[in-house]
């Protein structure tokens, strides 16, 4: 339908680029999230191919040490796994099945990837992982992890986050091994934040309960992983701001605004996949069309309005800021900057969000931002 169309968006005007090791990364980030059991050899790696990955982190950070982009895609691996799970394999409208997984995930980021209290690590070499198993008796463990390559059992979907907690272990490792202790405590409560938003998601879904305006732009900064992600992308490029700098106010503004033009963009992409697929309360078109009375089309314009208004005020806070704050923030707003034209690329190329006819929600060229 013309009225979807994605034309509407203003194209962010910022350079873009690509890391030139992206499709070495893309392999072999796909073959880790093999090893940690994220997927199988059949349609579940196939699904997180067509994700891009590596696409959007290659465009994210076109200069990163490899090792740091690999970091950050993997990352982004694990993220489009749960989401996966949780938007299109239906376990996410289910939030008493989703919360014993949630618990066990938030375990693993407690213990910043580290062993349990009896010694043990998850371990993605064995079978399952040894992990302690909350249905089986007291002082036993049992060898576990949640089905999510190609053998998924619904029976077993209540029992275990296996494979995601072995992965989660994993990243959480690896960023400890950075030694940056401060960045690693952000990065674990922005994916705390995140899980625990999954939550919230299900409930609504379960009850079909849409939320409003307000609690929904509040809540879609954590759903969408965008700010962890921001944190790895910060490490990526070397220089993240000094604690003292990240409490500025017009620093945390800027954050905020760009998670929301991340999370709206990517609302408006995938809109009609998700409209096509199943109702989904969690899409800024949906709520604006509930909050205002508008009918669909109406609404997506809507969308796309506010993504431009904010596209527009974001050039306005950056110039500011930079201003003001000279040269020590040239790294965090040149990562922003790569974030917001990185995710437009992405989605305008990527096949998570294709469209009957294998494109994104319209044919027609972006408009140029002249601001």
């Amino acid at each position: 339908m013309r009225s979807f169309d994605v034309s509407a968006l203003y194209e962010p005007p910022f350079v873009s680029r690509r890391h030139v090791a992206t499709d070495r990364v893309a392999t072999e980030s796909l073959e880790w999230a093999r090893r940690q059991g994220l997927v199988g050899a059949g349609p579940s790696a196939s699904r997180l191919h067509r994700a891009g990955a590596a696409e959007l982190a290659g465009r994210a950070c076109p200069q990163a040490p490899v090792t740091r982009l690999r970091l950050l895609t993997d990352l982004f691996s694990w993220l489009f796994v749960m989401d996966d799970i949780c938007d299109d394999d239906g376990l996410g409208s289910a939030p008493a099945t989703l919360a014993p997984m949630v618990a066990a995930l938030l375990e693993v980021l407690d213990r910043h990837g580290g062993p349990t209290d009896s010694g043990a690590w998850a371990d993605p070499g064995g079978p399952a992982g040894a992990w302690a198993d909350p249905g089986g008796p007291a002082g036993t463990s049992t060898a576990w992890r949640w089905p999510v390559g190609d053998d998924v059992r619904p029976a077993d979907r209540d029992t275990t986050a296996g494979a995601l907690g072995v992965a989660l272990a994993d990243l959480c490792r690896r960023v400890v091994d950075q030694r940056r202790p401060t960045l690693l405590l952000r990065l674990v409560s922005q994916l705390r934040e995140y899980l625990l938003a999954l939550l919230w998601e299900a409930a609504n879904r379960e009850r079909r309960r849409v939320p409003g305006l307000a609690e929904y732009r509040q809540m879609r900064r954590h759903t969408g992983g965008v700010r962890p992600s921001l944190t790895l992308t910060d490490l990526a490029y070397g220089r993240p701001p000094a604690p003292a700098r990240r409490v500025d106010p017009a620093l945390l503004a800027l954050d905020d605004l760009t998670v929301d033009l991340v999370c709206w963009c990517n609302d408006l992409f995938s809109y009609r996949k998700e409209r096509d697929a199943v109702a989904d309360p969690h899409n800024l078109v949906t709520v604006l069309a509930a909050q205002h009375g508008r009918d669909e089309a109406a609404a997506f314009q809507l969308a796309a309005g506010w993504f431009n208004d904010g596209l527009a005020g974001y050039l306005v806070r950056e110039a500011t800021l930079a201003a003001h704050a000279g040269p020590a923030v040239t790294p965090y707003l040149a990562a922003r900057r790569a974030w917001l034209r990185a995710t437009y690329d992405w989605s305008m190329r990527a096949d998570r969000y294709a469209g009957p006819a294998g494109t994104p929600g319209g044919t027609q060229p972006p408009h140029r931002f002249e601001g």
